[in-house]
């Protein structure tokens, strides 16, 4: 490599781990002018590009990076990421499906990060397929995202309420459960707890969760008119009419 070109690639990493991407952009381009052999500099290329929201040209930088080095995680994650902004659902659990492959055999074993952003890729899809009224595949994303990072009590959340819209209220019960194992603070897993327990006219246990939802979220309006109702409906059992 010729000092030119090593001064260029120098220059460009710096002003990228800067977050100086147009300067990033311009020394980069002159590198891949000279030479396409560095994985890492289409990666950084594309996530400049995705930056600016030009998903094609991240997928294409992306792409060359992990034909390049098809060990090359980071660049694989974006490329997942880039996928599934475009709608190309199956090309991203393809990608997945390579990075686990690895893992199991050893190779490469995720981090925490990239274990968060392939579970909220998973969350993405399950809407996806929510939107579609693909609820048995939007589940399974889902428990997927969750199986990765069950400390998530968002997607938690999210999993019970697919649960309880597919029939499973017990299922839902369970990981309302571990969610508040997780955060007993988190008001949205009580909220729908408590409605959980409503529906089954459990009004007391109900009532308890609405109101510990308020002394963590006072201004939640779900917990406050399900509260009242729950109430009513505990009164009503109590003195039913004649």
């Amino acid at each position: 490599m010729d000092d030119h070109l090593k001064q260029l690639l120098l220059l460009g990493r710096e002003h990228y781990q800067k977050r100086e991407f147009e300067k990033a952009d311009y020394l980069l381009q002159q590198v891949v002018a000279e030479t396409d052999r560095f994985a890492d500099v289409f990666d950084m290329l594309g996530v400049i590009a995705h930056s600016r929201g030009d998903f094609l040209a991240a997928e294409k930088h992306f792409e060359r990076a992990v034909a390049l080095n098809p060990n090359y995680t980071e660049a694989q994650l974006n490329l997942m990421v880039t996928y599934n902004d475009l709608g190309r659902y199956d090309r991203a659990r393809e990608v997945y499906a390579g990075i686990r492959h690895r893992g199991q055999t050893g190779v490469v074993l995720a981090d925490p990060f990239a274990k968060g952003k392939i579970a909220n890729m998973h969350a993405e899809v399950s809407q996806a397929y929510l939107d579609a009224g693909l609820l048995v595949e939007a589940v399974r994303e889902l428990e997927r995202g969750v199986a990765l990072c069950p400390h998530f009590v968002d997607l938690r959340t999210r999993l019970a309420g697919l649960y309880r819209d597919s029939g499973s209220p017990e299922l839902a019960k369970e990981q309302l459960t571990r969610v508040l194992e997780y955060n007993e603070r988190y008001a949205p897993a009580r909220v729908m707890l408590g409605v959980l327990l409503l529906s089954t006219g459990d009004h007391d246990a109900a009532v308890r969760e609405f109101e510990t939802a308020l002394t963590h979220d006072a201004e939640n309006r779900s917990a406050q008119m399900y509260l009242r109702l729950a109430r009513a409906q505990r009164e009503k059992s109590l003195h039913p009419a004649s």
